[in-house]
């Protein structure tokens, strides 16, 4: 649990030397408390506080790191219950699954599956962090030969899938350089589980049927020297998988339950594709780090990628484009010129509305921290000075010979405002964006613009 300004100031010389630049150690103490100083400006704290210090701040789910190069994935690290609290910080990891029993064309289908598992949205990477070996065959060799291939075929990181000591040695064997989650220690395979761990480096898997047991056991993995747990708890239902979620969640931060401040690998449930994206869905929402799925399925891994997009974007930090001129198709002197806001969303539904239209155009995007029309100009974000200054940054008056601009139909009442501050004609366009193709063809090329 985080140290109150009292607290710090307890283990703090007390000395009101000033050298941190702080009046008094008090001062400083509530400084460190709300995040917004060092301890290392203070030159005069004791080792001992120091080590209390850092224990103390040490974030509540301990960050895990697997995977190695492009391919290392993060998970954990949170410090919150709620995201309007601060925010998440390590987005969950969707694995889908390869069987080791899978071998010739229909392994490398589902290879080319797993690939294909990449996605572009408003203007932001997506995809599939990890992919899971399951050593379904009962065969040492052939789960070290499969995930062999795997670690050759897929640039992702590797979960090896097993409670066979021997199976999972075999494949990290031939797969140590890529720092896989070795997935799972039990309390029966324990030592040697956490022996190949520790030997290769490799964060582990602690798997359990309760909250107590899952705590011994994460407990005997600390004392055989591995650090780097992730927790998985066998529940039956999604619901039961839910309360395990957020009561593991309660007890590491309202609690300080260390033996439980780790991040959850959960298993969606169902037998179809759509029951996987439902559980799945879930599972995000309510804190899983790693969500393993049996499907492949792009329909489904898609709304699942979006859905972790949304639940840890920064909620006081709006996803945004750069603010300058964008070119849709091969835009000439003679092109109409449309102005939008920076966030994401707005942006991107412009650009393919107007793609759509097939006329080429200049976008001017406004810097509004991030907000979509509406809000910004609520915020007094999106005014006539800031589409002056955008439209003065971007330097289309040197790029277009005419002077027309079109705005976004819902800030009509900006019009006279904008002409005044920007000495171009402005023209309202249509207040939804999906209008724009019927607006481009039917009122500016008609018109003879």
């Amino acid at each position: 649990m985080a140290l109150t300004g009292l607290d710090i100031f307890k283990l703090l010389p007390k000395t009101n030397c000033k050298k941190c630049g702080m009046p008094t150690c008090l001062a400083f103490a509530m400084q460190l408390a709300q995040k917004r100083a060092e301890l290392d400006a203070c030159p005069c704290v004791s080792e001992e506080a120091k080590n209390k210090l850092d224990a103390a701040a040490a974030p509540p789910v301990k960050l895990i790191k697997f995977g190695s190069g492009d391919a290392e994935v993060q998970i954990g690290q949170e410090t919150v219950l709620f995201r309007h609290e601060e925010k998440f910080h390590n987005p969950t990891i969707l694995a889908p699954t390869v069987s080791d029993t899978l071998s010739g064309a229909e392994l490398t289908k589902r290879i080319d599956a797993v690939n294909a598992l990449q996605f572009e949205r408003v203007g932001s990477h997506i995809g599939a962090g990890a992919v899971v070996v399951v050593n379904d065959s009962g065969s040492d060799a052939t789960f070290a030969s499969v995930a062999k291939t795997l670690s050759q075929s897929v640039k992702l990181a590797l979960i090896l899938c097993s409670e066979s000591p021997s199976a999972i040695s075999a494949a990290v064997a031939e797969t140590a350089s890529l720092k896989p989650l070795i997935a799972a220690a039990t309390a029966e395979n324990v030592d040697e589980m956490a022996t190949i761990a520790k030997d290769n480096k490799c964060p582990i898997v602690a798997k359990a049927d309760s909250l107590e047991a899952l705590s011994d056991l994460t407990e005997k993995i600390k004392s055989l020297g591995v650090e780097e747990i992730v927790l998985s708890l066998a529940s039956e239902t999604l619901r039961e998988q839910l309360y395990d979620l957020a009561r593991i969640r309660v007890l590491a931060l309202k609690k300080a339950f260390r033996s439980l401040g780790y991040p959850v690998l959960s298993l969606a449930t169902g037998d179809t594709p759509d029951q996987q994206i439902a559980s799945a869905a879930s599972l995000i929402c309510k804190y899983a780090g790693i969500v393993v799925l049996n499907t492949t399925e792009p329909y489904a891994f898609l709304p699942l990628l979006t859905t972790v997009m949304n639940v840890y974007c920064d909620p006081q930090k709006p996803v945004q484009v750069e603010p300058k001129l964008y070119t849709i198709g091969e835009a000439t002197a003679d092109s109409p010129v449309i102005f939008t806001t920076n966030f994401s969303l707005t942006y991107y539904t412009v650009e393919a509305d107007v793609e759509a239209s097939r006329v080429p155009c200049y976008i001017i995007v406004v810097d509004t921290e991030g907000t979509s029309v509406l809000t910004a100009y609520s915020g007094d974000k999106l005014n006539e000075k800031a589409v002056a200054d955008a439209i003065k940054k971007t330097g289309i008056e040197d790029i277009v010979t005419h002077r027309k601009l079109i705005i976004p139909g819902y800030v009509a009442v900006m019009s006279g405002k904008v002409e005044e501050a920007t000495g171009w004609d402005v023209l309202v366009g249509p207040r939804e964006s999906t209008m724009l193709p019927k607006y481009l063809k039917e009122v500016w090329c008609s018109s003879g613009n």
